[in-house]
């Protein structure tokens, strides 16, 4: 099975069909023009959406049998699916699952998330994104309902947690950040369980889920480890704590699934960094939940797991009571006079501006420094702020150096075809800017 990201472009699409091997193509009528390069010898199925005789995919289906399929598996290391990453820098990877990882992805998603039969879950995380991070298996698997979502829209999500008694849903903070700021949240009577990940959430949007009576379960992974790897695993004394800190601490990656091998933060060496909160290493992890390889690529399958095991890109510390924390993606590090300043940190200070909706903070060249901070961001709606005032806000809250040295305001942030944040693509408009003039940075 090969779920393809319905925000690609056609020629992405062809690559994708043709790169995997695929013989059918099951396509929504509203997606029909992503396959138009798509050779003509691939089964396409279209899907009218209308659930009876005379669409496409309903005679389809009407053609099978409702005896049970024999297996034809040989091996549980098969290969079940495979996901293609972004393609951000080349062209998409295909990300090989096998039957014996999403089997058990899916058991540790049940078990973080606390489902069970009465499980009521919102889709509002895309099944395309490492197949729905195994969820659609998880709910199926204990008998839970799926209720099902055809875009993204707020107003309707708060609608469908009350109305369809919604217990559980999934999404980034690129999703979670307008809900907790639509015009009609409220405090919910029964609590939702949300499970982030895709981004490192802030104190601040943990704070305003707790505030609506959604529990978050903040998890951590990638299209390699079929998503979700790593839990905050919430401890109880936690909630004694005063909100910023229960929240601060809920913000951390955790540790691993009960169904996963522990990860580890390691330097160019392979050696464990202490486990003092404040050493930098890449995090590592290896065992059941990580990919089988990337589909026809030796090379960068090798390179990825070089020592044994898969190397994330994302730098973290290790906290004493061995929690990780995620700092920054390696290339996202920012080296100011020889100080390294992780961009998530600013990021979660912008976050507490009354007046800040999202931030991402990159680097910009400096002639003195090498590099500074600059923060980009996007303002609630009605709400009014200036650069020096956020400025001098990041200043008052942690190390002068940490500040951004330029805020520019944008209408909206970058983001990949998942909800990331761009970082690269403001990166390259800061180094494009910069170029324009002769070196002079831009007060945004």
């Amino acid at each position: 099975m090969v779920t393809i990201n319905t925000r690609l472009s056609a020629g992405e699409v062809e690559y994708i069909v043709e790169h995997s091997k695929s013989k059918m193509v099951f396509v929504d009528h509203e997606l029909e023009d992503l396959l138009e390069g798509v050779d003509e010898s691939v089964e396409i199925v279209r899907i009218d959406d209308t659930g009876e005789k005379g669409d496409p995919y309903e005679d389809y289906l009407a053609e099978g049998s409702p005896e049970p399929v024999p297996s034809v598996l040989e091996d549980e290391e098969e290969t079940i699916s495979v996901n293609y990453t972004s393609g951000t820098t080349g062209t998409p990877k295909g990300v090989m699952y096998t039957y014996r990882g999403a089997y058990i992805s899916a058991l540790g998603n049940v078990i973080e998330t606390q489902m069970n039969y009465e499980t009521r879950y919102l889709w509002t995380l895309p099944m395309f994104h490492c197949n729905g991070w195994t969820y659609p298996w998880a709910v199926t698997a204990i008998a839970g309902t799926h209720v099902c979502l055809r875009k993204v829209d707020p107003g309707r999500i708060w609608d469908l947690f009350e109305s369809e008694n919604i217990s559980h849903y999934c999404a980034a903070p690129t999703v979670q950040i307008p809900l907790a700021n639509d015009d009609g949240r409220r405090e919910l009577d029964q609590q939702v369980t949300a499970a982030i990940a895709g981004y490192v959430p802030t104190p601040t949007l943990l704070n305003q889920l707790l505030d609506l009576n959604i529990r978050p379960v903040h998890t951590y992974g990638l299209t390699e480890t079929y998503g979700p790897m790593t839990t905050s695993a919430p401890r109880k004394e936690w909630e004694e704590k005063d909100p910023e800190e229960h929240a601060r601490l809920l913000s951390r990656q955790g540790q691993g699934y009960v169904t996963a091998d522990l990860v580890r933060v390691v330097d160019d060496e392979m050696n464990d960094v202490p486990l003092d909160g404040e050493t930098m290493g890449e995090i590592v992890m290896r065992g059941n939940m990580v990919m089988k390889g990337y589909l026809d690529n030796e090379e960068e399958t090798e390179e990825s797991f070089k020592g044994g095991w898969y190397h994330s890109g994302d730098l973290a510390v290790w906290h004493p009571d061995g929690y990780i924390e995620i700092k920054d993606r390696d290339k996202d590090v920012i080296i100011s006079g020889g100080e390294n300043i992780s961009g998530v940190e600013v990021e979660q200070v912008l976050a507490e501006h009354p007046s800040i909706l999202e931030a991402a903070v990159t680097a910009m060249p400096d002639e003195h420094y090498g590099e500074r901070p600059k923060a980009f961001v996007t303002l609630k709606q009605g709400e009014e702020s200036t650069e020096e005032e956020i400025i001098d806000f990041v200043k008052e809250r942690i190390a002068r150096f940490k500040a951004p040295a330029a805020v520019e305001f944008m209408d909206e942030l970058p983001k990949t075809s998942t909800g990331k944040v761009q970082k690269y693509v403001l990166r390259e408009k800061e180094e494009e800017g910069q170029d324009g003039q002769d070196g002079q940075a831009d007060g945004g």
